[in-house]
């Protein structure tokens, strides 16, 4: 089960909204189960609850401790418009992963049309990838916005293509740039030259290509 994000007030948690609703109908929580609340703190609370509806779950903390689950450095990502299933894997596995927020471009080659209008799915999608994974904060997603716009955005901009060397650890608050399936344009590899970084000869999906940039960027845990 996941861990949820709850209003903590003296030794009891309310969790409300769309969180209650999953706890009742979907999990069918009850009374007397244990589960797991994280504080933007930086704690991890032991709940037993108490109340279950779909409109408010209260609960009793038992236990609390230290809960540092986020990256030692914030790594941004910079994902290229994908189809709608590609993009939204990314956006959850790499938001599992620790990527600190998301800026989606519109690349040259991207095939997807920019929809703004899924911009509260997308949040959504990084919610419940947040709370799967325990962690403090949710990863915002911004735009789609020119491939030109987010790079002069970004303060440490890399681009992720296969003409690069192999990735090491990304300096904190870089962003790493991952394109369409079709690859980058010659303008976008340009405007990057000597900022450019590659996963080596493997070709790679580019929503497994986000995941894989964006560990080897983090480095090791």
């Amino acid at each position: 089960m996941p861990s949820f994000y709850g209003r903590r007030k003296g030794d009891r948690v309310e969790i409300s909204g769309a969180d209650a609703r999953h706890l009742a109908r979907s999990l069918r929580a009850r009374p007397g189960q244990l589960i797991s609340v994280v504080e933007p703190e930086g704690r991890l609370l032991r709940v037993r609850l108490e109340a279950v509806d779909p409109g408010s779950v209260w609960g009793r903390v038992e236990e609390s401790r230290d809960h540092r689950p986020e990256p030692p450095r914030a790594l941004f990502l910079a994902l290229a418009l994908l189809p709608a299933a590609a993009l939204e894997q990314a956006l959850s596995r790499c938001t599992e992963a620790g990527a600190a927020g998301f800026i989606l471009v519109r690349a040259e080659r991207s095939v997807a049309r920019p929809d703004r209008g899924k911009a509260g799915r997308w949040a959504t999608i990084c919610r419940e990838a947040a709370m799967l994974a325990g962690r403090l904060v949710v990863p915002a997603v911004e735009g789609p916005v020119s491939f030109e716009e987010a790079w002069a955005r970004a303060s440490q901009p890399y681009l992720l293509d296969p003409s690069g060397p192999p990735i090491d650890r990304l300096p904190d608050k870089a962003t790493l740039f991952v394109g369409p399936e079709g690859g980058w344009a010659p303008a976008e590899r340009e405007r990057a030259q000597g900022r450019v970084v590659g996963l080596g000869p493997r070709n790679l999906r580019a929503e497994t290509a986000a995941l894989v940039g964006l560990a080897l960027a983090l480095g090791p845990v």
